[in-house]
């Protein structure tokens, strides 16, 4: 089927601009986010199995040779014992050594559990843009939906790859030193978590503040996103209407907005630091306070358990720390994983009914029997629209913008579903058929083509993967394509630039056309596609269209109305309704909506 139809929605203006986006329904849920990344991260159990492990071999080294530094300090510095110091020493060194390969071991793990879990979002946010139904790229931005698969997914992607490790290793190490610190001495112990509450509730409460900024942040990073794509898409316009200036103060206005939410958002996250650190030393000095009192009043402290302590209570807090400084990393992934969440948990396309079937070859017997159809509830576009096609014949809607020309076609492809009534091809009811199996019989070629980033022969071979070289020249034949291809420096395998950008307009429409005509449809479906290029190319385009149109079943959405002078039935719709039907000769005779529309372009060619 041709690609070209993903370009075609509801007439009228496009909605949800780059600052429609700037809301995204509910509020985010942070529990509910951690929890379904969470379900991702199992899916890698033995990797992350063996990572703990590793911390584990990392806590338990850390832990003991800092044990190892009081026993040091009281046992052979205070009495000179250098032996016994250098058989420490090396504990320690081999403590260390084996604590720093399990850090590499596990920090690699992760970092390879983080990537994967990051290729996995990915395939699942595209292929659901695949199952989602075009209303809801009709009314989202290509730039909302780019940022969404990019910054929002990389923001996931930098978390998981340092903060799920980090928040395993504090937890255990927080663990281990307090059971060393039990051991060691109850009171030092009490002294040291004294400040932790503190640290919880100023946690909290930048948490609570920073969220906020980091869920607008994303937002207006989308919205900006959508700006700059608009405008590069739409950069022949800007620069024809002199909009330079305009749209740099628009652009301003999204980067400024952006710009006040990361500030808030930064400067809220970033202030945990310094918050931490003033907590730490002053728990430093609580803890040598403490131990000085009691080696004063003959507890059986001693120096050495004072100095473990001191390094304990820093092991202690670290941890938590380095949380607090994370949040901002943290809060950021979790606004990001909830925005893709949003995509992925989005409506898709009607699923096919349990009993639908392969509609198989046909011929193109089409029946439109009383459809009605509305965008938004409440405000109807189609209303009772009945139409016959026979197989082979040649219709044409005609009408002013907006009548519901494109919606007719829409609801034939079944972009849309009608509100009520039937469609039939023949005889078979396109909502009890499998969707792929009603488009795989249809092929749309519209006035806007759309070619990918690849070879002109892979852009053709696009309506049928399994095609020849052979055929592909054959379409293309068809479409009179091959001459200019054929004197491109590389012929068929010329590397088209986005969009097909470094060939003309009617090129383009040619190569869509041969594409067209190598899926072989038995239903067609034709927009316009000569009114933006030169009458030569015209006569080319429309001998391609002719070609293409043989032996099939065609609609055909009209804008210079003597292309149609020869349809067999032209369909006159104007405010969702068909008002006038019947070939050229008979609606001229009627003298009514057709007549006038029809003398009306002829008498402004003229004058022209």
């Amino acid at each position: 089927m041709s690609n070209e139809k993903m370009k075609m929605g509801p007439p009228g203006p496009r909605p949800g601009g780059p600052r429609a986006m700037m809301s995204h329904g509910k509020p985010k849920n942070t529990r509910k986010t951690i929890y379904r990344l969470c379900g991702y991260l199992g899916k890698f159990w033995p990797l992350i199995l063996i990572s703990v492990i590793c911390i584990c071999i990392t806590t338990v080294g850390t832990v003991f040779a800092t044990s190892l530094i009081g026993i040091a300090i009281d046992d052979y510095i205070s009495v000179f014992d250098f032996t016994g110091l250098f058989k420490v020493c090396v504990t320690l060194l081999i403590f260390y050594l084996f604590s720093s390969l399990a850090t590499w071991v596990q920090s690699y793990l992760m970092l390879k559990v983080g990537q994967e879990t990051v290729a996995v979002l990915r395939r699942e946010i595209f292929e659901k843009f695949q199952r989602l139904p075009l209303k809801y790229f009709d009314k989202t931005t290509h730039g909302e939906l780019m940022s969404r698969v990019t910054n929002d997914v990389d923001n996931v992607s930098q978390c998981l790859n340092s903060s799920v490790s980090q928040i395993l290793q504090s937890i255990l190490t927080v663990i281990g030193t307090f059971c060393m610190m039990i051991y060691l001495s109850i009171p030092l112990t009490v002294a040291t978590v004294v400040t932790i509450p503190l640290m919880l509730v100023m946690t909290k409460w930048v948490t609570k503040h920073s969220r906020k900024y980091f869920k607008d942040k994303q937002n207006r990073l989308g919205a900006l996103n959508g700006h700059i794509e608009e405008i590069v898409s739409g950069q022949k316009v800007v620069k024809v209407f002199c909009r330079e200036e305009e749209e740099i103060k628009k652009f301003e206005k999204l980067n400024n907005e952006l710009l006040d939410k990361s500030v808030r958002a930064e400067i809220f996250s970033g202030s945990i630091g310094p918050i931490m650190t003033a907590i730490n030393n002053m728990t430093y000095a609580i803890v040598v306070a403490t131990g000085g009192i009691l080696m004063i009043v003959g507890s059986g402290m001693t120096l050495g358990i004072i100095s473990n302590f001191i390094i304990y209570s820093k092991q202690f807090a670290k941890p938590l720390t380095e949380l607090a400084n994370q949040v901002n990393m943290i809060m950021s992934a979790m606004a990001g994983a909830e925005r893709v969440f949003e995509v992925l948990d989005e409506e898709e396309e009607e699923p096919d009914a349990p009993d639908a079937y392969e509609m198989g070859e046909i011929e193109g017997d089409v029946v439109l029997t009383d459809v009605n159809f509305s965008y938004e509830k409440g405000h109807p576009i189609l209303k009772n629209v009945n139409l016959y096609a026979r197989p082979g014949q040649t219709i044409a809607f005609v009408g002013p913008t907006g009548a519901g020309k494109t919606t007719i076609i829409n609801l034939l492809t079944r972009f849309y579903d009608i509100d009520s009534g039937s469609i039939t091809i023949d005889g078979h009811d396109i909502y009890k058929t499998k969707r792929n199996s009603l488009r795989s019989a249809l092929s749309i070629v519209l006035q806007d083509t759309y070619l990918f980033t690849d070879s002109i022969k892979e852009n053709i071979r696009y309506g049928r993967l399994d095609a020849t070289d052979e055929e592909i020249k054959e379409a293309a034949k068809l479409a009179n394509a091959h001459e200019f291809i054929r004197r491109l420096p590389d012929g068929y395998d010329t590397l088209l630039t986005d969009g097909g950008g470094n060939l003309s307009q009617g090129q383009r429409q040619m190569i869509s056309i041969a594409r067209a005509i190598l899926a072989n449809p038995s239903v067609l479906i034709l927009d316009e596609a000569t009114s933006s290029v030169d009458t030569r190319t015209e006569v080319k385009i429309q001998e391609a269209m002719n070609n293409l149109m043989k032996g099939r079943t065609n609609f055909v959405i009209a804008h210079r109305l003597s292309t149609i002078k020869d349809a067999d039935l032209i369909a006159v719709v104007n405010h969702g309704e068909i008002i006038e039907r019947g070939n050229h000769e008979q609606l001229m005779a009627k003298k009514g909506f057709y007549y006038n529309l029809y003398t009306n372009q002829f008498d402004q060619n003229e004058a022209v």
